[in-house]
């Protein structure tokens, strides 16, 4: 198994139930880790054959972009379905970050991980 990992992804969306929150886009931090069997993709250096990591962080800014969340969990969720949709990926784990949520914090997060 090979992992790709995805780190400290940058996208703005609606998150949070204070009011405020509603109708402010603030920025969460996305990191995935993501399994895959490799071997036919180092066989042939076929892109087909592998997780194309750039087409799926592309999906995942502007399906999150697009959507509003009330909570980390649903939206930690939300990505770990996106990435799970590639039938070549094994396992994942999500963890989403919302800086600042929290006074004295530097964020609070949230992490999922999904098996096939």
């Amino acid at each position: 198994m090979a992992k790709i990992r995805i780190t400290d992804l940058l996208v703005r969306t609606i998150i949070g139930t204070n009011e405020w929150e509603r109708d402010t886009r603030q920025d969460v931090v996305i990191n995935i880790e993501l399994a895959f069997d490799s071997s036919q993709a180092s066989k042939t250096d076929d892109l087909k054959e592998t997780v194309d990591y750039k087409s799926l962080t592309k999906r995942i800014i502007k399906e999150v972009e697009a959507s509003q969340f009330l909570l980390l969990e649903k939206l930690t969720t939300f990505i770990l379905d996106l990435v799970m949709q590639d039938k070549k990926v094994k396992e994942a784990t999500v963890r989403v970050d919302k800086p600042h949520a929290l006074r004295y914090a530097k964020s609070v997060s949230v992490e999922l991980t999904g098996k096939r």
